[in-house]
């Protein structure tokens, strides 16, 4: 299995022949926000987008766009009408699955509020299971929450969790370093590999990307290992790749 942290929370999922990629955003600037660090290609055609929700730096229709093949395009329930295709996609509730090829996606809960728009209807928000001949939990956006125990009871390979945000604060619905670390408590993987951090900023930040030194992930490994020490941690920069 290959793993490519592009940045943010996409990362491109090489499991067999199966290739997927999490909530990619492929542009040097979505809504207020623009990137610093480099865009990473995404050249090889991929099987299946999974998207956890609909905010505009994990659901971006002209990042989805550029992606190369004819993949299937999973979001959360209500989400379908913000992707800009007609075919192709598939809205899922927790606890739904979708084949694709020899890999099994399966929704589970994350504690965030998905909604597109601040003033708009409540929305759901997803992480993934995905199972193949090995198996890893893509969080999302997410706080802690006492079912991340029963995602991991079944034994996880790799789990990918946030550990910042892209502003000064982070606000209720994410994870921080020492929340991430006590998320691998509960979740017991053979690897985590932290995600979320390093890759955007406001287009009117007045320094330079407070998420964009490697701070978040090294704190989040100091914590891991004092939390969970079973569990190897794996920092990639955005566009480092790994094989498991």
């Amino acid at each position: 299995m290959r793993l490519t942290y592009v940045g943010h929370s996409t990362l491109v999922i090489e499991m067999g022949s199966i290739r997927l990629i999490t909530d990619p955003i492929l542009r040097p600037r979505v809504a207020h926000l623009r990137r610093a660090a480099p865009v990473a290609e995404v050249a090889a055609p991929v099987d299946c987008v999974l998207v956890s929700h609909a905010h505009m730096d994990h659901l971006d229709p002209r990042s989805i766009a550029l992606l190369a093949g004819d993949p299937v395009v999973v979001v959360p329930r209500g989400a379908a009408r913000f992707v800009r295709r007609r075919r192709g996609v598939v809205e899922v509730a927790e606890g739904d699955e979708v084949e694709v090829g020899a890999v099994t996606v399966r929704a589970t809960h994350a504690e965030h509020d998905g909604r597109r728009y601040a003033l708009g209807p409540p929305a759901a928000s997803l992480g993934y299971r995905i199972q193949g001949d090995r198996s890893v939990y893509f969080a999302g956006d997410t706080g802690l929450f006492p079912g991340m125990a029963d995602i991991g009871s079944s034994g996880i390979d790799v789990a990918l969790l946030p550990v910042a945000g892209w502003g000064a604060r982070l606000p209720p619905g994410h994870l921080d370093p020492e929340a991430a670390a006590h998320a691998l408590e509960q979740l017991a993987p053979g690897v985590a590999v932290p995600i979320h951090w390093g890759t955007l900023e406001p287009i009117l930040a007045t320094k330079r990307l407070a998420d964009g030194s490697s701070s978040a992930a090294e704190e989040f490994a100091q914590r891991a290992a004092a939390l969970a020490p079973g569990v190897e941690v794996v920092v990639l920069p955005p566009g480092g790749t790994v094989e498991l």
